[in-house]
This record gives C-alpha cells, sequence and structure tokens, in this order.
C-alpha cells in the first residue's frame, strides 16, 4: 500500500506507520483521505463529498457533527476531561446511569461503564461466569452462542462470534471453546435447540444473542419470536440471558432496543455505537437487580475485577447525555420509519439483477444480498466513484444511514447500489 503523490504530507508520512482493520495490507486499495464531516457527508482532502451510508460503522445516528452534542463536549471539556473512576464518581456518568436504567425494560438497573463494544462484551460474559461461580457453581463457565453471530474481535468474543463463517476460525485453536448452535427459528430447530440445551445447561453460565440482526454475520434477521424462546429456554434452565445490542440498540430497528419488540427483558444488556451518537467511544454493560446482587459480599473475591483506565470518560458521558436529550426532543423513531419505507421501495429493483439472492429491511438497515462478491474492496471503490461511501463486506451490501439523513441522500444511496450492481 503505497500514498499517492497528490496526498497532503500528513498522509504521506503517516501511511507507512498505520496498520488499518480488516484489511489485507499488501494488497488493498490506498485508504481515502478524510478531511471533515457533516450530517450524512465526509468530504476527502480532494474535495469529493460523499455520502455516508453507513453512518461511521453504524454509529453516527444523529449525523456527524451534530450541534448539540458538540456543545456539550465543549461545556465539558472546560470542566473535567477526565477522572478516574475507581473510588470516584462525576455527574455525567451518573446522570447517564440513571437515564439508561429509566429507558432500559425491566429491572436493568446496575450499569458498567467501558469504552468499547467488544469490552462491553467480555465484561457481560464476565458477569456470567462469576455469577455461577459465587454461587459456588463452578462448572457452569461455558456460554451458548449462534452460528451467524458476531460478538466482537478480543480473544474471549471471538470465541462466541461463528467458528466457521466469522472472520475469526484462524484463531480456533487459541479460543476457549463454547457451544454454538443454530438459531432456533422454526420449530425444527427450536426443537434441535432444546435438545442441546438440555444436554449442555449444567455447564452454561449465559445464553448470547443480538436480537433480531446479526450484523457482522451478514445482516441477518430474525424474528421477535427467537427471543421469546430464547428467554423462555433460559429460564427454564436457570441460563443468564444476554443480548447485545452493540448494533441494534437505539433505533437501528426501529424501536429504541431491539428487545422491546419481543416484549422481553434480558439479564444482562450491551450497549455501544450509537449510545454517544458516533462522537466518542463508550460502551455499557447493564444488569439486572439479581444478578448484581450475586456479587455483593463480604468476601472481596467476589467483587467484578475489571475497570478500564477510561471507563466512563467524562466527555463520552456528555456525549451520551446529549444523544439522549435528542432521542428525547427530535423525532428520531419516526425518522427511522421513513428510512424504512424509503429503502423498502428504493431498493426492490435490485432484487431483479443477475446474482441478488435476496433484498431486506429492518428499521434503519437495508441489505442487497449476493450469491457472492468477489472483490469487496473494488465493489467499494465503484460506490465512491459515484459519491457513496458504501462498505460491503461477506456478500452484502447494506445502507445504515443516520436518522436525519435527507430522502433525497438516501434516494441517491439506493440509485448508487443499483446502478454499481447492474454494471
Amino acid at each position: 500500500m503505497s500514498a499517492p503523490a497528490s496526498m497532503p504530507d500528513w498522509y504521506q508520512q503517516g501511511l507507512p506507520h498505520i496498520w488499518l482493520p480488516y484489511s489485507q495490507m499488501k494488497t488493498a486499495p490506498s485508504p481515502l483521505a478524510a478531511q471533515g464531516t457533516q450530517g450524512s457527508h465526509i468530504t476527502l482532502t480532494d474535495g469529493r463529498t460523499l455520502v455516508d451510508g453507513v453512518a461511521a460503522w453504524w454509529t453516527a445516528c444523529h449525523g456527524y457533527n451534530h450541534p448539540h452534542i458538540r456543545q456539550a463536549v465543549m461545556r465539558q471539556l472546560e470542566v473535567m476531561p477526565h477522572v478516574m473512576f475507581g473510588g470516584m464518581v462525576h455527574e455525567p456518568a451518573l446522570r447517564l446511569a440513571s437515564r439508561l436504567c429509566a429507558l432500559l425494560p425491566g429491572d436493568l438497573e446496575r450499569v458498567f461503564f467501558t469504552d468499547s463494544g467488544s469490552v462491553a462484551v467480555e465484561v457481560a460474559m464476565k458477569m456470567a461466569i462469576q455469577y455461577r461461580l459465587n454461587k459456588g457453581e463452578r462448572q457452569r463457565t461455558k456460554m451458548l452462542a449462534f452460528h451467524g453471530g458476531y460478538h466482537g474481535d478480543t480473544l474471549a468474543t471471538m470465541a462466541v462470534c461463528d467458528p466457521e463463517e466469522g472472520m475469526h476460525h484462524l484463531y480456533g485453536p487459541a479460543l476457549a471453546e463454547h457451544v454454538i448452535a443454530p438459531l432456533p427459528v422454526d420449530a425444527a430447530s427450536t426443537q434441535a435447540f432444546m435438545a442441546l440445551l438440555a444436554r449442555h445447561a449444567h455447564e452454561l453460565a449465559g445464553i448470547i444473542v443480538e436480537p433480531l440482526v446479526q450484523g457482522a454475520g451478514g445482516m441477518l434477521f430474525h424474528a421477535p419470536d427467537v427471543l421469546r424462546t430464547l428467554r423462555a429456554a433460559a429460564d427454564h434452565y436457570n441460563v443468564l440471558l444476554i443480548l447485545d445490542e452493540i448494533f441494534t440498540g437505539f433505533g437501528r430497528t426501529g424501536t429504541l432496543f431491539a428487545c422491546e419488540q419481543a416484549g422481553i427483558t434480558p439479564d444482562i444488556i450491551t450497549l455501544s455505537k450509537a449510545l454517544t451518537g458516533g462522537t466518542m467511544a463508550l460502551a455499557a454493560t447493564v444488569a439486572r437487580r439479581h444478578v448484581f446482587d450475586a456479587f455483593l459480599s463480604d468476601n472481596p473475591e467476589h467483587a467484578l475485577m475489571h475497570g478500564p483506565t477510561f471507563m466512563a470518560n467524562p466527555l463520552a458521558c456528555a456525549c451520551a447525555n446529549a444523544s439522549l436529550d435528542l432521542f428525547e426532543t427530535e423525532p428520531r423513531l419516526e425518522q427511522v420509519a421513513a428510512i424504512n419505507a424509503v429503502m423498502a421501495e428504493a431498493l426492490e429493483p435490485c432484487r431483479t439483477l443477475p446474482g441478488v439472492r435476496d433484498v431486506r429491511t429492518l428499521g434503519a438497515i437495508g441489505v442487497v444480498e449476493l450469491q457472492h462478491i468477489a472483490n469487496p474492496d473494488a465493489l467499494r471503490q465503484h460506490m465512491v466513484a459515484h459519491g457513496a461511501w458504501i462498505r460491503p463486506f461477506r456478500n452484502i451490501v447494506y445502507l445504515t444511514p443516520a436518522f436525519t439523513i435527507t430522502e433525497q441522500d438516501l434516494r441517491f444511496l439506493c440509485r448508487t447500489i443499483h446502478t454499481v450492481l447492474a454494471g
């Protein structure tokens, strides 16, 4: 990977020292140089402007540079950019925790802050495992996860991702062994799932699933009934149910949290991505009362021993509080419904294109599934040439736009997908 001669000095000097994510650095095309963002637009150093169809990896739900969030960061920056959260608390974090718990269903009432989705999931897994250890059930240390699932790139979370189709199969020998099953989506798979659960319940600490949409597994949708099945099964076998709402939380599926569509309360839920409106890194793992109570003890070893250095960063918490303000004062869920209607209509013509397997939408998620994508990098470059920032992966081309995107920009993105796929 080499820097084109026309790029600015900072690009020329820095590119030889950077390691990009999910990229074969020997063959990947040179990355674009972003200079600024506003709303649903990314401006490049060469003067081009791209319409962003993926909202900065599903985070910028209010669009880039929303003034309310920006002002909240500036105010917090003047007062207290950071302070350790060990033995000390601060107003942005406590206010955010109470607001999250008021929005979440049931008695999800204890918030543990981290700074990335993967770590939030690792904390959820540690909570579930230690919940059992604190109760003296030392054999219950495994998780049950699902084919098509993705929960992060750290070692513990890789172990509960899809072991064969996922991006982490090379690490198999280094990962802890968990139970991986097909989702119970119909009578046959539900019967098989219940039989598997009956065989393994004695060693399980928890069940972990992405509700309604398995995101990085290929934007695979499932019905709310699946979550109700999992909740009933977890209750029957006394297993904790963990919902990974890193992607689905904060309106992406059409409700503030995906679990609302099933009418269930998980024992533990993980949140990140759109938590701060895509402005700063922050994540949260929220537990129900009975989970938290299992850690209360005169024995210091029963405490949860985890503490990221930048957990509950005041700047990030200020962003998240400002983001929640916007959900309260601006019509975000109505905007999501409008986005869904436009995408369902505007992406439908893709269904007749050669190589297209399916077209589907849910909330502010639009998916064109192909039989195969031979070169995702080349396909992305074609999208850029048309003025769109769309990042295909696996065998899908998808849209997860900001909820504030204009209808004109949204239709442009849909037309671009059709034009490029039509060749």
